[in-house]
């Protein structure tokens, strides 16, 4: 029996050897956005096991872009030669595929690391931005409302550092709408409360996203997939919700967008999740079912036969992990063994993959 997980797949004329993508995981690791040689260690190792696509974490595309200090950015030089070298290092000792996922914390931003509370800075912090001007929760900063000037400089923002993502060797972008960041703020009535053109109807919430995905794709060659991550509902009464999502990924799918990547919640605490294995993949199948770009499903999947289930049953395309492979960074091989299927595997670890 071939396994469908282990079967290639194209995206925008990206082939990748397996249907294994490692989810953008924050490290909150870097210097001034620059990072480190955690990331070379973070990273290198799963490019050792050969997931078909590796995304590399949320990327700031502007300093007041990060969640917290410690996370990655892509608006300088400095930035950019230290991810550079980490890529470089992953091409050397793997054949995964790089992608890397641009994102803009908006109102969430300005915050500690998670070790350290995860609250809103009290100090060394720096004003945010949002579509409106509310805040997260009680207690958080209260962001600046965008005005024309801002949208001007946030969308250049993610242009400049798409540029900066081809000339460092990225085969894949992702833009990242979800988990209450700056662009899901903008799709969901809970967070934007405008008036103008991009407030008000599921239309004009829609237009912001939209603006950004069509500046990204017209400065990055033809054939470089472009993902969108999205929280398919905010898991709130009156907020954004699976149809709403799926009006979303059909204006991507218009607009050639390579794949479209499922989570949910994260931009309210009113949110209630029923937490479960594979609990996002009905919400993938959902769009799935509408749209003709692949859908990458996401959440507690932890399983080889869990994974390939999903896949044969027709409920996404491809199957993203993110803790399990902090658990088990070998993870691709343990499931190629489990499903008998051929998988990337060095030389030097060869013995170690034998099925007898």
């Amino acid at each position: 029996m071939s396994s469908r997980l282990f079967t290639p797949i194209e995206l925008s004329g990206l082939q990748l050897a397996n249907r294994v993508v490692v989810a953008p995981m924050c490290q909150y690791s870097a210097n001034e956005g620059t990072m480190s040689d955690w990331h070379l260690a973070h990273l290198g190792q799963f490019a050792m096991t050969g997931p078909g696509l590796i995304i590399i974490e949320a990327t700031g595309v502007e300093a007041v872009g990060r969640i917290t200090h410690g996370c990655c950015g892509l608006y300088s030089d400095e930035n950019e030669a230290a991810m550079k070298r980490v890529i470089s290092f992953c091409k050397s000792v793997g054949d995964s595929k790089i992608g890397i996922q641009l994102g803009h914390a908006g109102r969430k931003a300005s915050t500690e690391r998670p070790w350290e509370g995860g609250n809103a800075l009290k100090s060394d912090a720096w004003q945010t931005c949002a579509p409106s001007a509310i805040a997260f929760t009680d207690g958080w900063h209260t962001p600046k409302a965008l005005e024309d000037d801002g949208l001007a400089r946030v969308k250049q923002a993610f242009v400049n550092a798409a540029q900066r993502a081809v000339r460092m060797g990225i085969e894949a972008i992702e833009i990242h709408g979800a988990h209450g960041y700056l662009l899901h703020q903008f799709l969901s009535p809970i967070s934007n409360q405008r008036t103008d053109k991009y407030g008000g109807s599921l239309e004009n919430r829609m237009r912001y996203p939209l603006e950004i995905f069509d500046a990204v794709k017209a400065v990055v060659p033809s054939d470089m997939p472009i993902l969108v991550r999205v929280s398919a509902t905010d898991w709130v009464e009156g907020g954004w919700d699976i149809d709403q999502t799926i009006k979303f990924a059909k204006a991507l799918d218009a607009a050639e967008c390579a794949a479209i990547h499922v989570s949910s919640g994260g931009n309210s605490l009113a949110q209630r999740i029923e937490l479960g294995y594979g609990y996002q993949t009905d919400l993938a199948k959902k769009i799935r079912d509408q749209v003709k770009m692949p859908v990458i499903a996401v959440g507690m999947i932890t399983d080889p036969m869990q994974a390939e289930t999903i896949l044969r049953t027709g409920q996404a395309d491809l199957i993203a992990l993110a803790r399990e492979f902090l658990r088990d960074p070998h993870w691709t091989w343990r499931a190629a063994k489990a499903l008998r299927s051929a998988s990337s595997v060095p030389d030097q670890y060869g013995r170690a993959m034998s099925f007898d």
